[in-house]
C-alpha cells in the first residue's frame, strides 16, 4: 500500500483495539476514522451509514467539517456516495468532481479534495453504508488500497448490525438494517403470528475477523477447499446422481463453481489483506450477493444460490460445524425459512410456535398441511425475506391476507393487537355454532369432518363440534419418531385416538410416506420425481411387513370397536384387492388366536390417481368407502408440482375440469351404495366448501380451525338453489367458475 503505516493488518489490529475500548459509540466512530486515515495516508476518512428512509447520513468523519457530522445526508443513488450504495461497488477516481454523479456539499468543505476512494459497507449482501477515504492530489489508489478498506468496511458492519449506532441515529429514524418492512406473500394458513425470527437454517456469524498468521490462514482455506470440493466429488459419484439428466447438469454447473478459480483467488486475495480465512469466505460472498442481488437476469440470480450453498459449506468447514447449534426457542417464535419438510416443522415446540414464514411454499405442499392441522399461521412465497431478517427481529404474520411485516412500527403493531382481539371475538361466534347442526338453510344434513394425525389434535375435534376424524393421517408418528415406531406403540396412539373419539367416526388412512415426507430412518433410493414414485401404497405393498404391524395395531386397538381404515395413493383396482387381503389375513390370525377384534371393520381407498376415475364402477363393488384426496387428484389431473411455487397459482380448483371429476366421484360412489368424504384442502376453505357441496358431496373434511367458517357458509345456504345454478355450469366453456361463485354467495348472503 502506498505510504501505508504498517499495511492492512496492522490497521485491523488497531481496529480490533478500537472495537473494545470501553467508549461510546461517536467516540469509537471518531477514533475508527482517525485510524484509517492515518493508515492509509488519506486526508478524509467519512463514514456515511444507510437509515431506513434510504438516505446515507455522515456519521463520522477526519478531514471534512465536523459540524457536517449527522447534518449532511444524501439520498440513495444521489452523488458518489449515493452511487456506490444503490450499486455496491467500489468507486475509485483521481479527480471525484469530474465525475457525473458528483454531488457539491458546502457544508463539507470537501471541495478542495480531488482523488476519491468508496467502498460499500456490506453484510449478508445488504448495503448498510459507504466508507469513503480522500486525497487533495490528483491519484489513483492502488488494489491494495481498495482490498484494505473493503476490508476494513467489514469491520464497520458488524459494528451497524449491533445496537451500538441506534444511540446516534436522531429521534424518530432507523438505521436501514433495522427499517421496517413490509413484504407480501401467499396466505397458505389462517391465523396470525405475533413474535420474534427464529431462522430454520441459522446463519454462520463470522466473529474472528484479523489474521494472526496470514500463511496459517492460507493454509486453513485450502485444506477446507478440498474437503468441499472433495464432498461435491462424492455427490456426482452417488449411484442415484449417475445417470444423465437435467438433475446431472445442474450438479456439474455446481461442481464447476467448486472448482471456479477466480471465486478462489478472490478469498485468497482477501486473506492476504489480514482477514480470517472464514472472515474473507464472508467478504467476498457479501461483494458476490450485492452484484448478483442486482442483476435481472433470472439465471445468474439463480447461480446465486449455488455460490450460497458453497461458500456456507466453506464457511462450516473452516469453523468445525457439522451441525446446526442448538438454540433456546423464544416463547413466541415465528419460523423464517426458504422452505422446509413438515417433520422438521414437527421438530419445534408446539406450544412455542405461533407462525411460519416461507420464501418458497404452496397450499397443498405438506409442511403447509400440517402447519394448518397445527393451528399455525402460515404464508408463503414470500420473495427475499431471508435477506431481510435476523434473529430475534419482531415480527408480525397474516395468515389471513398474506402480508408479512418485519420489525413493524407501533402503529402496526397496535392495529394487529386489535385484529387479534377481533379474531378472538370471531372465533367465539364460531364457537357458539359447536353444537348446533350443520344443516343447510333448505334442511339438507352435511357432515363436517376434521382432519388430524397426532395427539395434539384430538382435543380439536370435540372444539370444533366436528362429526368426527375423517381423516387420521397415521404417517405423522412415523415422521416424528427417532426410530420406526413398534407395533405396541402405534397401538397405544390409534387406541388414544379411538377413545377421544368416544363413539365418533375415525377414518385411519394406512401409513403415505414417500415424496416429500421422508423417514430419516427408512434407506430409500433418490427420485427424480418422488411424488409419482415409490410411495403410500406402492411401498405398502412392497415391504408388506410395514405394512401387516400397522394392520395389527389397527385391529388391536379397535377390538370391540368399528375400525375405518383406507389405503392411499390407489392406482388400480388390484392394489386394493391385495392391501384388502393382508387385513382379512392378519383378522383371521387373531381371532384364530383367541384374540379380541373389531366388531366390525370398513376398509376404503382414496381417489387420488387419476387412472380410478376409469375404475370406479369396479372399485365401488369392493370398497366400504371412499374418501377423496383432491390435494393430489388435482396435482396429477393438472400435471403440477403442489409444491412448486411458481405453479400455485396456476391453475384454479374451482374450474370446470377438476369440478367435473370431483362430480364423477360422487355419482358413481352414489349409484353404488357407497358413502363417499373429500379429505383435501378444498373442504377447508368456505367458497371452495361450497362448490363441493353444489356438486353433490355431503361429507368433507378439513383442519379443525377450518369448521366454524364453513359451518358458519352453509347454515346460510340454500343449497337446492346453488346446485340448479351450478350443475349447468359444469358443462360451459368456463376457464374458471370462482368469480361466478363469488357472486353467488353475494346475491344469496352466503357467508363466505
Amino acid at each position: 500500500m502506498r505510504g501505508s503505516i504498517g499495511g492492512p493488518r496492522v490497521m485491523l489490529r488497531r481496529l480490533r483495539e478500537l472495537m473494545a475500548d470501553p467508549v461510546n459509540a461517536q467516540e469509537r466512530l471518531d477514533k475508527i476514522v482517525v485510524t484509517i486515515a492515518s493508515n492509509m495516508v488519506a486526508e478524509v476518512c467519512s463514514v456515511y451509514v444507510l437509515r431506513g428512509d434510504a438516505r446515507l447520513e455522515l456519521f463520522a468523519t477526519e478531514g471534512l467539517k465536523r459540524e457536517a457530522i449527522h447534518k449532511t445526508s444524501l439520498n440513495l443513488g444521489e452523488g458518489l456516495v449515493g452511487t456506490i450504495a444503490a450499486e455496491a461497488e467500489p468507486l475509485n477516481l483521481p479527480d471525484a468532481q469530474q465525475h457525473p454523479a458528483f454531488a457539491y456539499l458546502p457544508e463539507t468543505g470537501e471541495e478542495i479534495y480531488h482523488s476519491f476512494l468508496g467502498v460499500p459497507i456490506l453484510r449478508g449482501g445488504q448495503t448498510l453504508g459507504v466508507l469513503v477515504v480522500q486525497n487533495r492530489t490528483q491519484r489513483i489508489y492502488s488494489e491494495e488500497e481498495v482490498e484494505a478498506l473493503q476490508t476494513t468496511a467489514m469491520v464497520l458492519a458488524e459494528m451497524i448490525a449491533g445496537d451500538e449506532l441506534d444511540s446516534l441515529v436522531t429521534p424518530g429514524e432507523n438505521l436501514a438494517l433495522r427499517r421496517p418492512q413490509h413484504l407480501t406473500g401467499r396466505a397458505l394458513t389462517e391465523g396470525l403470528g405475533l413474535g420474534h425470527v427464529v431462522l430454520h437454517e441459522p446463519r454462520l456469524v463470522v466473529t474472528n475477523l484479523i489474521a494472526e498468521d496470514p500463511h496459517s490462514e492460507l493454509a486453513r482455506l485450502e485444506e477446507a477447499l478440498g474437503h468441499v470440493r472433495t464432498s461435491v466429488e462424492d455427490l456426482l459419484t452417488r449411484s442415484d446422481i449417475l445417470r444423465a439428466g437435467e438433475h446431472r447438469e445442474v450438479l456439474e454447473a455446481y461442481r464447476m463453481f467448486a472448482y471456479d478459480r477466480g471465486w478462489a483467488e478472490r478469498i485468497r486475495e482477501a486473506v492476504t489483506t489480514g482477514l480470517t480465512a472464514e472472515a474473507a469466505v464472508e467478504r467476498v460472498q457479501n461483494d458476490t450477493r450485492a452484484r448478483m442481488l442486482r442483476q435481472t437476469d433470472p439465471y445468474l440470480r439463480d447461480r446465486l444460490h449455488d455460490l450460497d450453498d458453497l461458500a456456507n459449506r466453506l464457511l462450516r468447514q473452516l469453523v468445525g460445524w457439522d451441525h446446526l447449534a442448538e438454540f433456546e426457542l423464544p416463547r413466541d417464535a415465528i419460523i423464517v425459512a426458504r422452505n422446509m419438510g413438515p417433520a422438521e416443522l414437527l421438530d419445534y415446540d408446539r406450544e412455542r410456535l405461533r407462525a411460519l414464514v416461507l420464501e418458497e411454499g404452496a397450499p397443498t405442499s405438506h409442511v403447509t398441511i400440517v402447519a394448518r392441522a397445527l393451528g399455525i399461521a402460515t404464508v408463503g412465497q414470500v420473495d427475499g425475506i431471508l435477506d431481510l431478517v435476523n434473529f430475534g427481529d419482531p415480527i408480525i404474520v397474516d395468515g389471513l391476507s398474506g402480508e408479512v411485516h418485519v420489525r413493524p412500527p407501533a402503529d402496526v403493531e397496535a392495529a394487529y393487537i386489535e385484529k387479534v382481539r377481533f379474531r378472538a371475538r370471531r372465533q367465539e361466534q364460531y364457537r357458539q355454532l359447536r353444537d348446533k347442526p350443520a344443516v343447510t338453510r333448505d334442511g339438507q344434513t352435511i357432515d363436517l369432518m376434521v382432519n388430524a394425525g397426532l395427539l395434539v389434535d384430538l382435543p380439536h375435534v370435540k372444539e370444533a363440534g366436528a362429526a368426527g376424524i375423517g381423516l387420521f393421517r397415521t404417517e405423522l408418528q412415523f415422521m416424528v419418531a427417532a426410530t420406526f415406531p413398534r407395533m405396541r406403540e402405534q397401538l397405544a396412539l390409534y387406541r388414544a385416538v379411538l377413545d377421544a373419539a368416544n363413539g365418533l367416526t375415525v377414518t385411519f388412512r394406512s401409513l403415505d410416506v414417500g415424496g416429500d415426507k421422508v423417514l430419516p430412518y427408512m434407506r430409500s433410493a433418490q427420485e427424480e420425481n418422488p411424488a409419482l414414485g415409490w410411495r403410500a401404497i406402492r411401498m405398502a405393498l412392497d415391504r408388506p411387513g410395514l405394512l401387516r404391524t400397522q394392520i395389527r395395531a389397527l385391529l388391536h386397538a379397535a377390538a370391540g370397536r368399528e375400525l375405518r381404515l383406507m389405503f392411499p395413493m390407489i392406482t388400480e383396482v388390484d392394489e386394493f384387492d391385495r392391501a384388502r387381503e393382508l387385513v382379512e389375513r392378519d383378522r383371521r390370525y387373531l381371532e384364530r388366536h383367541g384374540h379380541p377384534i373389531p366388531n366390525k371393520i370398513l376398509l376404503g381407498a382414496m381417489v387420488e390417481v387419476p387412472s380410478l376415475l376409469w375404475q370406479l364402477e369396479e372399485l365401488v363393488a369392493r370398497v366400504d368407502f371412499l374418501s377423496v384426496g383432491s390435494n393430489d387428484l388435482l396435482q396429477f389431473l393438472f400435471a403440477i408440482d403442489r409444491a412448486n411455487s411458481q405453479l400455485a397459482d396456476r391453475f384454479d380448483p374451482l374450474s370446470p375440469a377438476p369440478l367435473r371429476a370431483l362430480r364423477k366421484v360422487i355419482e358413481v360412489a352414489d349409484s353404488g351404495g357407497v358413502p363417499v368424504t373429500l379429505c383435501g384442502e378444498l373442504a377447508g376453505d368456505p367458497l371452495s366448501a361450497m362448490a363441493l357441496l353444489g356438486i353433490g358431496y355431503r361429507s368433507i373434511s378439513m383442519a379443525p380451525a377450518a369448521i366454524g367458517p364453513v359451518k358458519s357458509m352453509l347454515m346460510s345456504l340454500d343449497l337446492g338453489a346453488l346446485q340448479n345454478w351450478l350443475m349447468p355450469e359444469l358443462h360451459m366453456p368456463h376457464q374458471g367458475l370462482r368469480k361466478e361463485l363469488i357472486a353467488f354467495a353475494h346475491q344469496h348472503d352466503v357467508q363466505i
